[in-house]
């Protein structure tokens, strides 16, 4: 059975996976777009860095941005400046290494719906005197729904089984850091398979109810990522 550790893992993980996919819809959206429409020189740099993530081991990406967080990265330096202290072994170190190991799972299923969607409709929403924001709100978003509905799932479901990134920037503090899979790793480290079963069977089942809501609600679903 679960115990009260096991439980403050499930709850953390919960909300590192809300906050994550928050995030991601309000900051991978506009990268999506631009990504979508530009033709700079620059697009398939920003579509490599993007991507990365599907490639990098997770332990990789997890050292560069402990790196980066530490007391003498770049980004360390600004959040202490900013009295914020260190993000490494902080809930929000998880979010911020979190949402860069995730960011392809919301940005691509999003950028392919719009892409999908194609110039036609904004063209004649602009010639009903539809400001570029307001052809955006009520007629690309909707027209790719499926891709946001699809982008919100993935980038859930991906924050929830991450492992790597989130043992590298937070560790393994109770209540503040041991995520879900984290907390399957002690369990199967101290022979305690009857704990480790429990979390690792409600994974499986909850990665199949994922996917199944997600081909059942968006058949037409593809990603270029999978």
């Amino acid at each position: 059975m679960l115990e009260s550790h096991d439980w403050s893992a499930i709850w953390l993980t919960l909300r590192l996976a809300l906050t994550v996919t928050a995030l991601l819809l309000v900051m991978g959206t506009p990268l999506a777009w631009w990504l979508a429409n530009t033709r700079s020189r620059l697009r398939g740099a920003v579509s490599a860095l993007v991507s990365m993530p599907l490639v990098l081991p997770p332990t990789v990406l997890g050292f560069y941005l402990l790196l980066l967080m530490g007391p003498h990265g770049f980004i360390g330096r600004l959040t202490q400046a900013s009295g914020l202290g260190l993000l490494p072994f902080t809930f929000w170190g998880l979010v911020v290494a979190s949402t860069f190991y995730s960011m392809p799972f919301v940005v691509q299923p999003i950028q392919n719906a719009i892409e999908a969607v194609g110039t036609r409709p904004r063209e004649v929403a602009a010639t009903l005197r539809a400001s570029p924001w307001d052809a955006f709100w009520s007629v690309v978003v909707p027209l790719a729904r499926p891709g946001f509905l699809t982008a919100a799932i993935l980038g859930f479901a991906h924050t929830v089984g991450e492992f790597g990134v989130v043992l590298m920037i937070g560790g393994n503090i109770p209540g503040q850091t041991r995520v879900v899979s984290v907390q399957i790793f002690d369990h199967v480290e101290a022979l305690e398979y009857a704990q480790a079963h429990w979390l690792a069977g409600g994974m499986v089942a909850f990665s199949f109810l994922v996917l199944l809501a997600l081909y059942t609600l968006n058949p037409d679903s593809r990603w270029r990522g999978a």
